[in-house]
């Protein structure tokens, strides 16, 4: 049986998340958390937090990249805020939202994360071009791997 302090530890997350249903299973547990609300759903980027921004060259463990993938003095990388599938473009066939060489604004789309069924688009921190994109459409991406690398 699931304790009741698992379950409103899961009910404390789905909250701060903005998450409206949560199912986990085991082999020996299921539950399924639900909330019901008279209000239209909310839109998951609106409610987590921006992507985190590095400035300094991350871990072989979590990079992804290779050492060309190493940034250079006034380059920052853009990375993914939690794990979930990379989209390059709104939606299959629709120009993609980022391309390298092209300038970006701080606010700009640039890509989409599905995560937990949730299309989360993820925005520029700041503004400057796009020197390289680190990761391929419809890749499952890891929390905080580089996704882009940005020339300020």
């Amino acid at each position: 049986m699931i304790k009741k302090e698992k379950i409103a530890e899961l009910i404390d997350l789905m909250k701060s998340q903005g998450v409206a249903e949560l199912q986990v299973k085991s082999k020996e547990e299921e539950v399924c958390i639900k909330f019901q609300t008279g209000a239209a759903p909310m839109v998951a980027s609106a409610i987590l937090p921006p992507p985190p921004v590095m400035s300094a060259t991350p871990s072989a463990s979590n990079s992804g990249g290779s050492s060309s993938d190493a940034l250079q003095p006034g380059q920052r990388y853009i990375l993914s805020p939690f794990v979930g599938t990379f989209y390059e473009a709104p939606s299959p066939g629709a120009e993609v939202f980022a391309k390298e060489g092209k300038a970006v604004s701080k606010g700009q789309v640039l890509c989409i994360i599905e995560a937990m069924k949730l299309m989360n688009e993820i925005e520029a921190e700041f503004s400057g071009t796009i020197k390289k994109i680190l990761v391929k459409n419809e890749q499952p991406v890891e929390f905080e791997q580089p996704l882009f690398i940005i020339q300020e």
